[in-house]
């Protein structure tokens, strides 16, 4: 980590620094110093304790945001996967029903040139299987759609398992149903005779796997390449590796499922690790043991990435706004912040005690220049100033470094997200668009359309019913006639007879070949209740004259529950993280919003949604959205294998990630801004302590102050007696004795407005004779000199009862500071 590195450097010089200047002050001042040393000692304790705390939060929070960075990419590519294979499971279920397939399998149809001709038809909609082949109960092969690895018999015991057990059978290894392949996931399922219902044969569909796992680490790895991405066994054994060169199949690697921040050795390199198995999906847990995996080598996990500038562009307001939250989103750097800001303030206490204290105990030259002494002390005051600022410096630019890694730790994951919500959505349409082109071949809708009767027509509805059985993402499936009648529908009768819009009707009839299909864009559809939904189309031809359309199947995708299924598991588990579809104009489809309902407008800045650009990268930025500062993410579908290949096709979806960081801040509730600076012009005449009152700059003769201290050190009292009175001060005098005296609110005195309490807000020690008082102050200003040249009556107020009767006028006269006459003041509070 180089720039902890510097960092610490940096801290180390510092801390000599405030060693030199203490040295100084004993040497060369000591009398005038002996009440500042204890502060200054104390003071540079707690910086050494600040700079272990800063760079502790350095480190971990570095640590914690490359871990979460490899986390959200193997949890991504463990799920995108098992999605993946849970469909394959789906699909070799329905398939091993094939009325076609099973007449030819159980020997009561001979024609093997048409079952190949349907394995080549199914695996040109299903293009992730790379193979498909029918056995029967001895084993041999029947028929296959690849013909350029000729397979004629297997010994397999898959085949012995799938015709033992109803359902499919998952296998990876080699096998010989693949030779010449090393290994091959094989989904196989048995197939029943039409009319005994006894096994008599297998299917198998084999998952172009090495395909599938290239296109995952293409979209989730390290763009960088600085990670490897890795798909890993049981026993943590390398399935497939992203970089084979660097990590190759088949080796035994470390792990870290809890995520924990520790360097993990593997080939005699030190490594940060993250591993994430799959929750499963829909009841499908996944390949036993399968997990997820990025490692990358710490000597490279530090190195700046793509959000290393991510808030270089941000306006100054809207990062003071975002720090204010700081408590909310970084809890450990809220509180560093806070520690700095407190020890600074600690600083500018002692600067502005010592200041006040050398004015009022020097008793120097006529003409009000310092003594010898008094010079020496203000010299190390000056120091004290000038290092003080030095360190609140390194400290604000090392935790605005620490809260650029904190955000830019949000912004990748949130970039993540979205793309993974789209990469779901168009795997997901994927297979609804190989669906609706499949079932249009079947060949009972293909004969009950050509010669319709009432009797095709519930044949065609018992077809409909058993596929909608096994495809639950399906509200329900419908098969309309050449003039759009609906004839069979499953899911209820309530829509047959009805008839689909012409302008649809008219695209099925037109699609040109097997392979097309036509989807409905997004919107309310009758034919799910009136909810907005997806419907997928394809011609349904005639069994003998392909290029004759007899009518056309519509599959109604169960938009509400599934689109929301996709939104919620990218956002789960993750506090003020909310998920849209939406399409190019912001119009929502879904949301994991509650009360954002499909087609409402979500207000997102237009240019980012322009920016979500085709090619599937996403782009974010930080930015104030309903009342909130976000982190605001978009991604638009970029489309899977063929799908969205074809321009017009597919109605173009944008995936939304909003993360809140909390509510808008009003001007007053944002942190203060840097002080007023006062030019330095004189070094003669008398010093005044300036300070402000009410959000009002005001000075008061710095030989009538004895200190200032933290506000936190009032005791509240209840409200009785003057108004302004607020609590009281415990000031210890000499010999341990103890004194009380009574704090008042300045603000409120002056202006006739109660003074805001915060962080910064002190309590001025102030004197005339043997009374003393505190003064409620919003905070310390400096100790400046003035003469007479630089006053002048007040014009805001008049009269004796006036309490800043003169005006200081300073920075030629650009800067106007109220001078508090303390004798008015305290003959008001006694009346």
């Amino acid at each position: 980590m180089p720039d902890v590195a510097r960092c610490e450097l940096s801290l180390r010089e510092l801390n000599q620094m405030w060693r030199l200047i203490e040295s100084s002050a004993k040497m060369n001042c000591p009398a005038e110093a002996r009440l500042l040393l204890p502060a200054m000692v104390a003071t540079r304790t707690g910086f050494a304790h600040l700079e272990q705390a800063l760079v502790a939060n350095l480190v971990q929070e570095k640590v914690r945001h490359v871990l979460a960075e490899l986390g959200t990419q193997a949890r991504y590519a463990i799920d995108i996967l098992v999605r993946n294979l849970f469909e394959r499971t789906a699909d070799v279920g329905f398939l091993a029903t094939d009325a076609d397939l099973c007449n030819f399998v159980a020997g009561l149809d001979d024609d093997r040139d048409a079952a190949r001709q349907r394995l080549h038809d199914y695996r040109n909609k299903y293009t992730v299987y790379d193979e498909i082949l029918l056995l029967d109960l001895e084993g041999r092969v029947l028929v296959q759609a690849d013909p350029a690895t000729p397979v004629s018999h297997s010994r397999d015991p898959l085949l012995a398992r799938s015709l033992e057990q109803d359902g499919y059978v998952e296998t990876f290894r080699a096998t010989d149903l693949r030779p010449g392949k090393s290994r091959a996931l094989v989904y196989s399922q048995r197939m029943l005779h039409p009319d005994s219902g006894a096994p008599a044969g297998v299917l198998c569909l084999c998952f172009n796997f090495e395909q599938e796992m290239d296109a995952i680490f293409a979209a989730y790895r390290d763009p960088s390449q600085r990670a490897n991405m890795l798909l890993l066994d049981a026993q943590d054994q390398v399935i497939s590796s992203a970089d084979p060169l660097w990590i190759p199949a088949g080796v035994r690697v470390p792990t870290n499922a809890d995520g924990r921040p520790q360097l993990l050795m593997f080939g005699g390199r030190e490594y940060l690790v993250r591993t994430f198995s799959s929750d499963g999906y829909q009841g499908y847990p996944g390949p036993a043991g399968w997990k997820a995996q990025l490692m990358i080598p710490v000597d490279l996990a530090f190195r700046s990435g793509s959000n290393g500038q991510a808030l270089a562009d941000v306006e100054p307001a809207l990062m003071q706004g975002l720090l204010s939250h700081a408590q909310t989103f970084s809890p450990s750097l809220h509180e560093l912040m806070s520690s700095v800001t407190r020890t600074t303030r600690t600083i500018e206490r002692i600067v502005w005690n010592g200041k006040v204290t050398s004015a009022a105990n020097d008793h120097g030259q006529p003409d009000g220049s310092h003594s010898g002494g008094i010079n020496k002390l203000n010299t190390v005051l000056d120091q004290i100033t000038e290092t003080g600022e030095r360190s609140d410096a390194l400290f604000s630019h090392s935790i605005q470094d620490l809260y650029q890694t904190v955000l830019a730790s949000s912004i990748s994951e949130a970039e993540l997200t979205s793309q993974l919500l789209v990469d779901m959505l168009d795997r997901n349409l994927y297979e609804r668009a190989n669906d609706c082109r499949w079932w249009a071949l079947s060949a009972q809708l293909r004969r009950g359309l050509a010669a319709p009767s009432d009797q095709q027509a519930a044949a065609i509805g018992q077809v409909l019913a058993h596929i909608n059985s096994l495809y639950t993402v399906y509200a329900r499936l419908f098969v309309y006639d050449r003039g759009g009648r609906i004839v069979a529908s499953s899911g209820g009768d309530e829509i047959v007879g009805q008839y689909i819009s012409g302008d649809t009707l008219s695209r099925v009839v037109a699609l040109r070949s097997e392979q097309d299909h036509y989807a409905e864009s997004f919107g309310p559809s009758a034919f799910y209740g009136g909810e907005a939904t997806y419907i997928y189309h394809a011609a349904i031809r005639h069994p003998e004259h392909s290029g004759n359309v007899v009518g056309g199947i519509g599959i109604v995708f169960d938009a509400r529950p599934e689109l929301l299924n996709m939104l919620h598991s990218g956002v789960a588990g993750r506090a003020h993280m909310r998920a849209y579809f939406v399409t190019a104009d912001g119009r929502v489809l879904s949301s994991s919003e509650a009360d954002c309902v499909p087609g409402d407008l979500l207000r997102l800045d237009g240019e980012l949604l322009a920016r979500a650009g085709e090619d599937g990268h996403s782009v974010s930025r930080i930015m104030q959205h309903d009342g909130q500062y976000v982190i605001a993410a978009c991604t638009r579908a970029a489309g899977y294998r063929e799908f969205r290949a074809a321009d017009g096709v597919e109605q173009p979806v944008i995936a939304v990630l909003l993360q809140a960081f909390g509510p808008v801040r009003a001007g007053g509730e944002l942190p203060a801004q840097a002080a007023v600076r006062i030019e330095r012009l004189r070094d003669s005449g008398p010093d005044f302590a300036i300070f402000y009152a009410g959000r009002t700059l005001m000075a008061l003769r710095a030989a009538q102050v004895q200190e200032a201290v933290p506000f936190a050190k009032v005791q509240r009292t209840a409200s009785t007696g003057h108004p302004a009175r607020i609590g009281m001060l415990d000031v210890p005098l000499s010999g341990g004795r103890q004194h009380f005296v009574w704090v008042f609110d300045l603000a409120l005195l002056v202006s006739g407005k109660p003074g805001a309490l915060s962080d910064n807000s002190q309590v001025m020690l102030v004197h005339s004779g043997a009374t003393v008082i505190g003064l409620l102050v919003d905070d310390l200003h400096s100790v400046q000199q003035f003469d007479a040249a630089d006053m002048t009556e007040s014009p805001l107020v008049a009269g004796d009862a006036a309490l800043a009767p003169r005006l200081i006028k300073a920075n030629q006269g650009k800067l106007l500071i109220q001078e508090l006459d303390l004798g008015r003041l305290l003959a008001r509070l006694r009346t």
